[in-house]
């Protein structure tokens, strides 16, 4: 059956063009030879589009038509549910709900246009438009005041996220679950404590290298090191993870992207800060051979770090692989491009009998009551040693393989 195919088109008004605000010192632009009433609006509505589309079709059409010239976007995290999410005097026209969470709403108000979606992960993007730029801004100021969440305890940190979609690349900011480092720092072999407390007292001063490079076996704790540093860090270093970190660095454009950052409205004012994208289970990108499997993956790493893409950009790029240090491409590893190159290994059996003898203040021997067979000679990761500590039994690893995110 052949699509239904609806035209309908809006003739553009010869309304003003927008004002410049009250701080701007360039001089308003002198008018072309096309006027506003000389360019119709037509929107196409057929039976492929929801009635998410047509709200975004009618949320535009001010916009457009030049009614309502001045437009502000913003993104919230962690919505309230019960957060209305308008301004004063605002009639609502539309609402298209979807049974997955997926909601849009259009409220109009007295020159003003809002148009609000909330996503099914309790985050949502309001866009407002209006006759001025001081209006759209006040119109979305009152829509969004008290909508979010209070932001998280100590014990959260504020992580952003990268991944690329079929519009580009794209970044949420969510609440991790982390520790403080002397709280963790028992879950870390003697030989890397002194490393990690330098690495964790680290300050832009500090900064030589813009590598950091973890490397060991699975599941010693690499990934709860990250959120730990993130902690630690908060005070400078924003900490974004990288999704899919093969795209990063065979896309030019996604790595443009992420390299220049996200500059959100609430940052305009604030001093400018680190930051440190995080690429887990990387071990393609930078091992001996990296060249010939990954093509200008390796070279693209590089030149983020210390090439002229990283110039001008406070970048720090953090690495994780499970890939011993002798097996990564010399390039990576060379003197003066890491800030950190940190061994993250297993804790020799004594230093795991006395992890498990704090962990289970009832044994004498360093091991839990009704656990065969005791600490390993060759002592145990940190995942083994939770193992342990919860009777539950300590199997030798397969071999490592990429398993990607698990932040």
């Amino acid at each position: 059956m052949g699509g239904m195919s609806v035209l309908k088109e809006v003739p553009f008004p010869p309304d003003p063009r927008p004002r410049q605000s009250s701080t701007s010192k360039q001089p308003t632009p002198k008018r072309s030879g096309l006027e506003p009433d000389q360019v119709p609006m037509r929107v196409w509505i057929d039976d492929t589009d929801s009635p998410a589309d047509v709200i975004d079709a009618l949320a535009l059409s001010p916009f457009a038509t030049g009614t309502q010239p001045w437009s502000r976007t913003t993104h919230l995290d962690r919505v309230r549910p019960d957060a209305p999410m308008t301004a004063a005097g605002g009639l609502l026209l539309r609402v298209a709900q979807h049974t997955d969470g997926h909601e849009a709403r259009l409220v109009a108000g007295d020159g003003w246009t809002l148009r609000v979606v909330r996503h099914a992960n309790r985050s949502a993007t309001l866009t407002a438009t209006a006759v001025s730029e001081e209006l759209a801004a006040s119109v979305l100021a009152e829509a969004v005041r008290d909508a979010a969440e209070a932001a998280p305890d100590a014990d959260h940190v504020s992580m952003g996220f990268w991944w690329a979609s079929a519009h580009g690349a794209r970044r949420s900011v969510k609440p991790i679950t982390t520790s403080a480092w002397q709280d963790i720092r028992r879950n870390y072999a003697r030989a890397a404590a002194p490393r990690l407390d330098t690495l964790m007292k680290t300050t832009p001063g500090d900064i030589t290298g813009r590598l950091l490079l973890l490397h060991g076996p699975p599941g010693t704790g690499k990934t709860t090191l990250l959120r730990t540093l993130a902690r630690e860090w908060a005070g400078w270093c924003q900490v974004d993870c990288v999704l899919d970190p093969e795209r990063l660095f065979g896309e030019p454009g996604y790595l443009m992207d992420v390299a220049v950052g996200w500059d959100g409205p609430d940052d305009e004012d604030d001093e400018a800060r680190w930051r440190l994208l995080v690429l887990e289970d990387c071990d393609e990108l930078i091992r001996a051979e990296a060249k010939q499997s990954t093509g200008q993956g390796l070279s693209r790493l590089l030149n983020l770090t210390d090439g002229l893409l990283g110039q001008g950009r406070d970048v720090l790029v953090a690495i994780t692989t499970n890939e011993d240090l002798s097996r990564l491409h010399p390039a990576v590893v060379r003197p003066g491009r890491c800030l950190a190159q940190i061994e993250i290994g297993r804790l020799d059996a004594a230093q795991a009998a006395e992890w498990l003898r704090d962990s289970s203040p009832d044994t004498t021997t360093g091991v839990p009551a009704g656990v065969p067979g005791g600490v390993p000679a060759g002592g145990a990761t940190l995942a083994e040693l939770f193992a342990l500590r919860d009777g539950r039994p300590v199997t030798e690893p397969d071999p490592p393989t990429s398993m990607g995110q698990y932040l």
